[in-house]
């Protein structure tokens, strides 16, 4: 089959979903649509708004069909996150991984879940870890659960309801579940224990081609009947696998959005720590990949508010004044699960672009703690909201000691799904590599930083 030239990618992120709509050609993104990611919080528990999105998508990949054409629909999605289907209609709502109803059942979770040696992925906090999710589902809804006859990891889920066809996938299983032995590269043994094992269709590469849109898509949308619909990709792995190939080993790929997330290929897990919030992601050819993350977008956005790029002038007031943000403002997660966040002086009598300095900073700090966990690369290539942010890979440059550079594409998780068609055949470029921040006092701040967190 020939590849498809103009590739529809429905990229479901934690906070926004869009679909976009690459040239395989080029790799250039020539139209989107977004619409925010909402939270439902009407029925048993939060959940996704998977009726909003299933019209979104149509909608998108009818107004890019009807601009541009589409020749074939990847999917890339948000992990920790499962349908549970009773035949063709879900059982019951998909659960959103922020609510706290796993922790429940997390005493009696924790006495089967597997080991960190065999699932390389830590306890997390609420529905973090899908397995948390689905065993509370089976013990505080046992009716609805009694229904379940699939398990569908979330790209899957799409995929399914775009061909018919229902796969699981090694990234959605292997991304921080207690589902998956990455180093056995099969299923847990929480899997058989808990009698789930039937409940997962076969595993399917991402990048195969699970089969053509379903008739009632192909009127839905005006796409042609034929048109072929990838497996499907967990986000943070959409990210990595341009870069997959592109670089010496070892390097790191720092993909930034909602979560901020290092990955270091050709790492070794020797250094992954349980109780930080590092573990093996699982790439899309089924190896494991040493990782840490926080949630750096959401924190960002937190504690600046209005975005200012800040000038060389509040940068150097910044560090002199020892303005600092202390980790930790989302609880349970990152390198620094325990700490509390605070700053150093009152963030009101700033100016914005002072926090946004100030801001960026903490982000470069934190990640360099998660690249002591996972591994530095001998680069560091940033994907996301984040390559846009110089004062932070400059940051992050002093801090590391290796070059750091901006993805040279701009598209990000999106341009990663597009390359399931044809998967391995376009290597990322990467841009230039950021000067080191120089300002007198940086080394002290930091130290001082590192100190004080709690």
């Amino acid at each position: 089959m020939p590849l498809p030239r103009l590739i529809a990618v429905i990229d479901i992120g934690k906070t926004n979903a869009k679909v976009v709509l690459i040239d395989s050609s080029t790799h250039l993104q020539l139209a989107g649509r977004s619409t925010p990611n909402a939270v439902r919080r009407d029925g048993p528990y939060p959940h996704a708004d998977v009726d909003m999105l299933w019209r979104f998508i149509l909608d998108s990949l009818r107004a890019l069909h009807a601009e541009h054409g589409v020749d074939g629909i990847s999917i890339t999605t948000h992990g920790a996150t499962a349908a549970l289907m009773a035949g063709d209609q879900l059982a019951m709502p998909v659960l959103d991984y922020e609510h706290g109803g796993p922790e429940e059942t997390a005493a009696a979770y924790d006495a089967v879940r597997p080991d960190f040696t065999e699932s390389l992925s830590p306890r997390l906090p609420n529905g973090l870890n899908l397995a948390a999710q689905l065993f509370w589902q089976a013990q505080a809804h046992a009716a609805d659960f009694a229904r379940v006859t699939a398990i569908l990891t979330y790209p899957q889920y799409w995929a399914w309801r775009l061909t018919g066809v229902m796969a699981s996938e090694v990234t959605s299983l292997g991304c921080h579940t207690d589902l998956w032995a990455p180093v056995r590269t099969q299923f847990s043994s929480l899997v058989a224990a808990e009698n789930w094992d039937k409940l997962f269709p076969p595993v399917r590469p991402a990048a195969s081609v699970l089969g053509p849109i379903r008739g009632e898509v192909a009127r839905d949308t005006g796409l042609p009947a034929g048109t072929p619909v990838t497996c499907g990709i967990h986000d943070s792995n959409a990210s990595l696998l341009p870069h997959l190939g592109a670089h010496a080993t070892p390097f790191t790929i720092l993909s930034t959005g909602t979560w901020t997330i290092a990955m270091t290929v050709g790492g070794d897990t020797d250094k992954l720590d349980a109780d930080r919030d590092s573990l093996a992601n699982v790439d899309a050819f089924g190896r494991a990949v040493p990782t840490a993350r926080f949630m750096g977008g959401r924190e960002f956005d937190q504690l600046v508010g209005d975005v200012v790029v800040p000038s060389p002038t509040e940068v150097a007031r910044v560090i002199a004044d020892d303005i600092r943000v202390q980790p930790n403002f989302t609880p349970g997660v990152g390198p620094f699960p325990h700490a509390r966040g605070r700053w150093t002086h009152d963030p009101d009598g700033l100016t914005a672009g002072e926090r946004t300095a100030a801001a960026s900073l903490y982000l470069a700090l934190v990640t360099r703690a998660c690249l002591d966990l996972c591994g530095l690369g001998r680069d560091v290539i940033i994907e996301g909201p984040l390559a846009r942010n110089a004062l932070f890979g400059q940051a992050l440059a002093k801090l590391s000691g290796v070059p750091v550079h901006a993805s040279g594409d701009a598209t990000g998780t999106s341009l990663g799904a597009s390359m399931l068609f044809g998967a391995g055949k376009r290597r990322a470029v990467a841009g230039p590599a950021a000067a080191p921040l120089d300002i007198a006092g940086f080394d002290a701040y930091a130290a001082r930083w590192r100190a004080e967190i709690a």
